[in-house]
């Protein structure tokens, strides 16, 4: 059946791929990350440093998601624009992208930063999710928790 054809993906990535790390001149380095069987890939320019967001909403909190968000100048999806589904709800504004072949979503639309994107740092290559510092979203009082983080998409 095509169900267990695909099952037997073999993935194309894997959870210890090391770190792709390319210096940027202004400050950023462009990191490299994607879906689990590798037919979404990204790359993201960060600022050294980067902290990250941990979103207490239904999907977030759900899902285990850490964003990392950046103007949308800072983002470019290298391949799988074909393999994404968008699921969308409530105010409809945040735009989910999933690999329609293994469900992972690593990198979005987000409300909050509607002209720009948040990358879950748990899909970039190489990028030990311990070690970054992690700051509270408080979805409950979404407007001052957006005008707190409203920087993070300044070009």
């Amino acid at each position: 059946s095509s169900m267990a054809r695909r099952g037997r993906h073999s993935p194309r990535r894997c959870c210890c791929r090391p770190a792709s790390v390319t210096a940027v001149s202004d400050g950023h380095a462009t990191l490299h990350g994607g879906c689990h069987c590798g037919r979404v890939r990204f790359e993201v320019d960060a600022a050294s440093g980067f902290e990250v967001l941990d979103c207490n909403c239904s999907i977030c909190r759900m899902t285990g998601f850490l964003h990392l968000i950046v103007p949308a100048s800072r983002f470019r999806l290298l391949s799988g624009a074909d393999e994404l589904v968008e699921y969308t709800f409530n105010t409809e504004a945040a735009k989910h992208r999933f690999c329609r072949h293994c469900g992972i979503k690593s990198f979005y639309v987000p409300r909050s930063h509607p002209h720009g994107f948040s990358v879950n740092a748990r899909c970039l290559d190489g990028v030990d999710v311990a070690a970054l510092k992690v700051v509270a979203f408080d979805d409950r009082d979404r407007d001052a928790a957006t005008a707190a983080v409203a920087h993070l998409t300044d070009g």
